[in-house]
């Protein structure tokens, strides 16, 4: 949007209309869906100013009313869906993917957290038809747990039917049992992938916000954003806030950043798939003392959470334990070196 319509809205002059984009205000829907408290902090504008500004983008863009469950079904219809191309899971979860929600997996160590990032990583950029949305995907790195080899596995690792229409759509010559086709679709895949290292808790709430503008500036593009995934979401947030004295500092910048990653789901259709670390609960004296981390805060801002355990082998159990409209259960897959697959 030209930010000589901001200046449309009641109190946002030219410098106002400056500082708001450059924080990521670019819109009527961004303004709309702010704080004025947050508002106020990051652009610098008085905040009875920002109520205001963000009253007036509320009505219009004609955000923040009632509306009946029929125009909500009616809006749900645009979600996205995005296949874990294993039919039990995708079964478990109505269908894959939700995008326009928070899907956190937490799990211990070794149960397969990263393994399901990279795959959604590609998954996300098939086509429709083949379980995919075909758009690209952000991806936040906070435990160093990103490796283009593993992506390269797991697109090698497509069926050969699903591979030889990606082939087609990108327009790549050959045929999957070309090593030199192969490559360049491999390199292809890679290209719609944006990494970015976190170093700290401050730095990831600051690509929170660096992917929102990414996202907007692929959001007519042939390949928009579609995923946004965060391995791990707490790791700094534990490491750096450590004890009951700083559990309360933690929890309100963790919730921020929630939010910040929500709002990019909302506003560009796009699916959030965080992992979370857990710790073990020495007061449970029966069934299974793992629990996440991240506390209520976590808890609620999760639309779904999906809990990953190792089994035999290189079996891993999927299960669901949190949803709005499914029930809870468990599926079965494996993690194997072409990728994620069905047991």
């Amino acid at each position: 949007m030209p930010e000589d319509e901001l200046e449309d809205l009641p109190g946002v002059g030219p410098a106002t209309a400056d500082k708001l984009v450059e924080n990521g205000f670019e819109s009527y829907q961004s303004i709309a869906v702010a704080s004025p408290g947050e508002m106020s902090n990051t652009a610098d504008i008085g905040e009875s100013s920002a109520s205001d500004i963000i009253n007036a983008a509320r009505d219009a863009a004609d955000v923040g009313g009632f509306e009946t469950g029929a125009t909500v079904l009616e809006r749900r219809e645009e979600i996205g869906k995005l296949s874990w191309q294993i039919d039990e899971v995708d079964d478990l979860l109505g269908g894959g993917i939700e995008t326009q929600s928070i899907t956190e997996v937490y799990g211990e160590f070794g149960s397969g957290k990263s393994q399901v990032t990279h795959q959604m990583a590609v998954n996300v950029q098939l086509s429709k038809e083949n379980g995919g949305l075909e758009g690209g995907c952000i991806f936040v790195d906070s435990e160093d747990t990103f490796r283009p080899e593993r992506i390269d596995d797991m697109v090698r690792g497509l069926d050969d039917e699903i591979l030889a229409d990606e082939m087609e759509r990108r327009e790549i010559e050959g045929t999957p049992g070309n090593e030199e086709a192969m490559e360049e679709l491999v390199a292809a895949f890679l290209d719609q992938i944006h990494v970015a290292k976190a170093f700290n808790s401050n730095h990831q709430i600051l690509l929170a916000e660096k992917a929102k503008e990414l996202a907007g500036e692929h959001e007519e593009s042939e390949w928009p954003i579609r995923i946004v995934c965060v391995d791990s979401l707490t790791a700094h947030f534990r490491a750096e806030y450590v004890g009951r004295g700083e559990l309360a500092e933690r929890q309100q910048k963790l919730n921020k950043h929630l939010h910040d990653l929500m709002r990019i789901g909302d506003l560009f259709n796009t699916a959030i798939l965080v992992t979370n670390q857990v710790a073990s609960n020495p007061d449970s004296y029966f069934g299974d003392p793992t629990q996440a981390i991240g506390g209520n805060i976590l808890g609620h801002a999760s639309t779904f959470r999906i809990y990953l355990r190792k089994s035999k082998g290189n079996k891993r159990i999927v299960r669901l334990v949190d949803a709005p409209n499914l029930a809870d259960g468990e599926a079965v897959m494996r993690v194997q070196g072409e990728g994620l697959k069905p047991e």
